[in-house]
Order: structure tokens, then C-alpha cells, then sequence
């Protein structure tokens, strides 16, 4: 029974995913575009790419890629127009190293070069998951060496935070020509951080629905024990650092997935071992079925597009204050679909705020949730 009630729940999610993308990825511009800085205004010599406009292009570009390395090469050519150099580094146990960049003359040379992890503006970035705007003089004595500073010594750099982790980090500066524009760059990085998590929720389900039309020849294996799985290839996994040994840990690109998973299906692969609705008739045990999915799918739209506000609020213990609009509007949402149904005494919107965004410590919402 546990095993069909996960399967009819997996496949109703995969088939609201996909119904959903055209409108998730139009409201995912919105609201990438929404955090840009009222008051940030455009380099000395920045292109008309930083108009408005220029920028909902650019994060179409990164929108248009349709894997893990489409969308991180995306980052980088359409990064390019709002910094003169730009290059990702890769980040894998503390360590992070050269893996693509634009605009540095001979861009393979930044492939495999090891960044100072050990202080500076990298570091402050990583160890923070900020923005971290800098002086070249404040930079790796090595990259500097290497590749020279910009000419106004102004730099930046930004973490790629992919399931609470900063799986890359994105260096910038003005080059020659003082093409700087930070704003701009911190919005095309998140909007790749949330197209990670769209896109691999796309290719679960598009997976999904290539098993079930998979004629069943034979009873299937037992399963092996559930682990989130990539639905991609590894976007670094031909860049292995000379400096650093091969370890068994997976990517921390890949890891995104993880969290694109569990968007749509960990609660489901958790399904107890007992029908917990066993006891209503088929009628009102559906009903309740439907009031937890609704409910997860509710907040997890939440938590991917605020990624930032729940790590902060985790943090600080104010997490309901930094997502009181979002919460409310999708509670509301919730109680005017199932307030007056048999699945109102479940009280699953509330658990789904705890569980999910809250990871079951009440005390991380904040002394103005309602209990």
C-alpha cells in the first residue's frame, strides 16, 4: 500500500511540475528581478545591457540553457556584459579552483588554478554566502601575479549557493575599461542558483514519466536504499583539479538536485509504512491526500524562491518576520482550498512551515509564529 500511495503521489507531482514550468519560469524573472537594488546604478562605462531590459535578457539566456553546464556557461557569457572579466571557481571541501572564465585573454588559463581559501574577500564570501565587494590588493597574491588587477583595483565576488552550500564562487572586476556593474551580477547569480533547481525538476519528471511508460517485463529488483539522485551530469566532473586528490563525495553542482528532488518527492519517499488515513473512507482519505501534497508544493514554491531569506532566517531565528508576506498569502491560498474540507483539522500547511522551511525547529520561525 505504501509503495502505490508513492507512486500515485510522485506521478500527480511530476504531472503539476510540468504544467507549472512555463508559469514558474515567467515568475521566477519576477522575482529575481524584484531583489535587484532600487538604487543600483550602472557602472562608469557600462553597456545599455544594464538597462532593465538588458538584464531580463540576460537571465533569459541563462533560462534558455537546459543542463548544469548550459546554464554555468550562461552565467559566464551573459555575466560578461556586466564585468569585463569574470571566471567560476569551483568549490569542493574548502578548496576551490579555475574552472571557465570570460574575458581574461587566455580564459583556458584560469582552468585548474588554485584560490587562497585562507583569507581575503574569497574567503569572506564563502564563509558568509555574500557578496563581497573588495580591493585587488585584499585578492590572492597568486591570482594577482598571474592574471594582473583591474585598472580601478575594484573587484567582486559572489557565491553560487546550491542546497545551503556554496558550490562555486564567481570572481568579477572592471578589466580596462571599468565594466563593473555588482547588482547586475548578484541578480544573474541567483537567477542561475533557482534555474538550477527548476531545470533538474523538469528532468525528474520528464525521467519519471519515461519508467512509467516503460512496459513492466518482470517484477522489478528490490530497491535500493533512497538517496536523492542527479538527474544530470556533472558540470565539473571532467575538471579535476591537478592539486586536489579524486574523492568519492559528489560535486557540489550536483548537489542542487538533491534539493530539486525533495521539491517534489521527499516527503513522498518517506511515506509511512501504515496508511495513516486507513481508518476514513476513500472519499475523505483523498481529500487528505491532496491537502499535504497542496500544502508541500505550496511551500516549497517558498522556499525556492527565497532561497537567501531561509538560510538568513535559519540563522537568526527570525524566519516567519523575513517571510511573513510569502507565508501568509500561501496559507491563505491553502485555507480557501481545504479551510472547509475534512482535511482542515490536518493542519498541514503549518507542519508543511515547520518541517520544511523551518527543518522541524519551531524556534527558527520566530517569536511572532502562530503556533
Amino acid at each position: 500500500m505504501a509503495k502505490e500511495l508513492q507512486e500515485i503521489v510522485e506521478r500527480a507531482v511530476a504531472q503539476v511540475l510540468e504544467r507549472q514550468l512555463p508559469k514558474l519560469q515567467s515568475a521566477l524573472v519576477e522575482c529575481v528581478l524584484a531583489e535587484l537594488p532600487a538604487a543600483a546604478a550602472p557602472a562608469e562605462t557600462a553597456a545599455a545591457s544594464s538597462t532593465p531590459a538588458g538584464l531580463v535578457q540576460a537571465i533569459a539566456g541563462i533560462h534558455a540553457g537546459t543542463t548544469q553546464k548550459e546554464i554555468l556557461r550562461a552565467l559566464l557569457d551573459t555575466g560578461a556584459s556586466y564585468a569585463s572579466r569574470v571566471a567560476l571557481f569551483v568549490v569542493k571541501g574548502g578548496a576551490a579552483t579555475g574552472w571557465q572564465a570570460r574575458g581574461f585573454g587566455d580564459d583556458d588559463s584560469i582552468k585548474d588554478f588554485p584560490l587562497d581559501m585562507a583569507a581575503g574577500p574569497a574567503s569572506h564570501a564563502y564563509q558568509n554566502r555574500v557578496a563581497t565587494p573588495a580591493n585587488i590588493a585584499e585578492m590572492d597574491r597568486r591570482f594577482v601575479k598571474q592574471f594582473g588587477g583591474p585598472a580601478n583595483e575594484q573587484i567582486l565576488i559572489l557565491p553560487l549557493v546550491l542546497k545551503d552550500k556554496v558550490a562555486a564562487l564567481l570572481y568579477a572586476d572592471g578589466g580596462s575599461d571599468n565594466v563593473l556593474d555588482p547588482g547586475s551580477l548578484e541578480v544573474l547569480v541567483m537567477a542561475t542558483s533557482a534555474w538550477l533547481e527548476v531545470a533538474s525538476l523538469r528532468k525528474q519528471a520528464q525521467q519519471r514519466e519515461t519508467m512509467e511508460s516503460m512496459p513492466s517485463m518482470e517484477p522489478p529488483p528490490a530497491p535500493a536504499p533512497v538517496q536523492a539522485a542527479s538527474s544530470f551530469s556533472d558540470p565539473f566532473a571532467s575538471h579535476t583539479p591537478k592539486h586536489i586528490a579524486r574523492e568519492p563525495e559528489p560535486e557540489p553542482a550536483a548537489e542542487v538536485v538533491e534539493v530539486a528532488a525533495s521539491a517534489a518527492s521527499a516527503s513522498a519517499a518517506a511515506a509511512p509504512a501504515a496508511d495513516p488515513f486507513a481508518g476514513l473512507s476513500a472519499e475523505d482519505a483523498d481529500t487528505h491526500r491532496k491537502a499535504q501534497r497542496f500544502a508541500r508544493l505550496l511551500v516549497d514554491e517558498i522556499k525556492l524562491y527565497n532561497q537567501a531569506k531561509v538560510n538568513e532566517g535559519r540563522r537568526n531565528k527570525d524566519l516567519y518576520d523575513r517571510l511573513r508576506e510569502d507565508i501568509d498569502k500561501s496559507r491563505a491560498t491553502f485555507q480557501k482550498r481545504y479551510g472547509n474540507t475534512v482535511a482542515a483539522s490536518g493542519d498541514y500547511f503549518q507542519k508543511e512551515v515547520v518541517r520544511s522551511l523551518a527543518e522541524d525547529d519551531l524556534a527558527v520561525m520566530g517569536a511572532n509564529f502562530k503556533k
